[in-house]
């Protein structure tokens, strides 16, 4: 009897001591403490094996670098005089064919509209200039 007696007692005395188990995320997307955000990140980026196969800036030189950035100084300036040789110095209302892009130019109340067509492969885009 008497081990039936020590042994309940061990075991109510082990319930009194129990708590509630209380779940506390990590990751501060999903609620946890925002001082872990560093440490998680450099954690992935650690573990991070993937490249970007289109990232070529490291991979150029300064003689490539300064070709690029040239080429497109270049494309820029030839851009600019087609666009001048055909609109003039300032944009007029009206539609416009210059290669494959079909502009039309109109003044509302926002401001110059300008809606650019691709008629090659029909992308479009719309600039608002305000007043």
């Amino acid at each position: 009897m008497k081990r039936y007696l020590i042994l309940f007692a061990i075991l109510c005395s082990s319930y009194g001591f129990g708590q509630q188990l209380v779940y506390t995320p990590v990751n501060p997307a999903f609620g946890g403490n925002t001082f872990n955000y560093q440490w998680l990140l450099s954690s992935a980026q650690a573990q991070n094996s993937f490249t970007d196969p289109n990232s070529s800036d490291e991979d150029q030189t300064e003689l490539e670098r300064f070709q690029e950035n040239l080429n497109n100084q270049l494309l820029s300036s030839l851009s600019r005089n087609v666009f001048s040789s055909q609109l003039g110095d300032e944009l007029k209302e009206g539609s416009f064919n210059v290669g494959d892009l079909a502009l039309e130019i109109f003044e509302t109340g926002e401001g110059l509209v300008i809606n650019i067509l691709d008629t090659a492969t029909g992308e479009q885009t719309q600039i608002i200039v305000p007043n």
